[in-house]
């Protein structure tokens, strides 16, 4: 199959003038390789088609109503002066973090505000910077990281629009043997509808280390009609690298618009003796697609993988996970659970692989939906793939209702029936949020899911 031509509504405003545009945008120093890379992914953005309906990375997605047609990079509109100042203000904090430790906030991928480290972290060499900063003050790092995984789970596609057209994100390094108690938090904001963005946040953490990351996605709730056009285009990705024996807690919650076309690419690499816990908060876009790599590279790492999901109106989420354990004595836990309401429709995909020499793999996957709506839609396809004979690994997929006597139970103490609802639906989640040792944010999150039931 050919690859459509970039003038096709399919592939929206990404044409060789906006990608020349974005280039002339970059600051004057960004190493030659920035750009070279830059050149090689919008070669591969253009070379390679859009999903098929024989793909089978995007079985059961909705394919149709995938188009870019309507959105256009910032950098192809941009704005300055009091326009500037407007947008930057107009940025929306998704919640609060009341102890953060540091924070950078991105409107339209230019930072618009942060909280910088204390002094004290800063000495010990912890760093939360921009990619542009990175650039400069750790180029040989930031080149050795970025993207520094292929993507296996079907948006190779996206993936290199996202590497061509980035522009600034979030760069996260904490050392050997230090601990950064309190959470850093980095939130990506659209504010402008058919601007295209693509958020990223790239964390690094030295042997031993400790740290808890948030990102936030957040963006207004569309006030124009209705279609492709009323929303933004995320295209946003994120590199996690966790050296030995190091120990990295990540929360991202996602509330663009509903209107938004929504791409999350996630990739994880957990060294030896190091753990992962990675919790992903669902709750907005008109389509979300969110794939989820992690790489189990050395004996003893552990990668904990958790996403809850609100789906209501017409959304459609798209999960795809990939489970790789690549050496012996490795364990990944991955748990994900969807709400259902009204006519939304989710897609689960996930797959635990193990090489020949991953014996004692111990690997966990279970997919569950609550069907809140006779019209909601759920579609699960768990699978494993075992090289080696020495192994414990288990998956499954389940998809139930509310149970009548707990609804009856609650209504018949003066409940009322959307209220009642939603305390099972929280009930429902706890399993997940439980797993959040920081009360914090276990409680910001909560908050966060109430406000898709008011």
């Amino acid at each position: 199959m050919s690859s459509p031509s970039l003038s096709s509504p399919a592939v929206g405003d990404f044409s060789p003038e906006a990608f020349a545009a974005h280039l002339a945008a970059l600051p004057a120093d960004v190493p030659v390789w920035w750009i070279e890379r830059k050149r090689a992914a919008y070669a591969r953005f253009t070379d390679l088609p859009m999903p098929g309906p024989t793909d089978e990375a995007w079985r059961f997605s909705s394919r149709e109503t995938l188009t870019l047609a309507g959105f256009a990079p910032v950098t192809a509109t941009p704005v300055a002066g009091a326009a500037a100042a407007a947008r930057d203000a107009a940025v929306p904090a998704l919640f609060s973090v009341a102890d953060a430790t540091a924070s950078l906030t991105f409107g339209d991928d230019r930072l618009v505000a942060r909280q910088a480290l204390p002094a004290d972290l800063a000495s010990r060499g912890v760093v939360v910077a921009t990619l542009q900063e990175a650039l400069r003050s750790h180029p040989d790092v930031l080149r050795e990281h970025f993207l520094s995984q292929p993507q296996k789970l079907g948006s190779e596609k996206f993936s290199s629009l996202h590497a061509a057209f980035v522009q600034d994100g979030a760069f996260i390094l904490v050392p050997k043997g230090v601990e950064v108690t309190a959470p850093i938090v980095v939130t990506h904001a659209s504010a402008g509808a058919g601007t295209a963005v693509f958020p990223h946040t790239l964390v690094i953490l030295g042997e031993q280390a400790r740290a808890t990351v948030v990102d936030a996605f957040v963006s207004p709730d569309a006030t124009a009609p209705a279609g492709p056009r009323a929303g933004a285009f995320a295209c946003g990705a994120n590199d996690l690298y966790v050296s030995h024996g190091a120990q990295l807690t990540y929360v991202a919650a996602q509330r663009w618009s509903l209107d938004t076309l929504s791409f999350q690419l996630n990739s994880t690499i957990v060294r030896r003796d190091a753990r992962v816990q990675s919790l992903n908060l669902h709750l907005g876009g008109r389509q979300a697609r969110h794939e989820s790599l992690s790489q189990l590279q050395a004996p003893g790492a552990f990668s904990e993988m958790l996403a809850v999901t609100v789906a209501a109106d017409a959304q459609d989420f798209d999960q795809r996970t990939l489970q790789i354990h690549q050496a012996p004595h490795t364990k990944s836990d991955l748990l994900y659970k969807n709400a259902l309401l009204d006519r939304a429709r989710t897609t689960f995909s996930g797959l635990i692989v193990v090489d020949p020499d991953a014996q004692k793999t111990d690997a966990y996957q279970s997919n569950r939906n609550l069907m809140l709506s006779d019209d909601a839609e759920a579609n699960s396809l768990p699978g494993l793939e075992i090289q080696a004979n020495d192994v414990r690994c288990t998956h499954g997929a389940t998809s139930s209702r509310i149970d009548p006597q707990q609804m009856f139970y609650l209504e018949a103490r003066g409940v009322t029936p959307a209220k009642a609802r939603e305390l099972l639906v929280f009930g429902f989640f706890e399993e997940v949020l439980n797993r959040l040792e920081h009360e914090g944010l276990h409680e910001s999150l909560r908050q966060l899911i109430a406000t898709r039931f008011h």
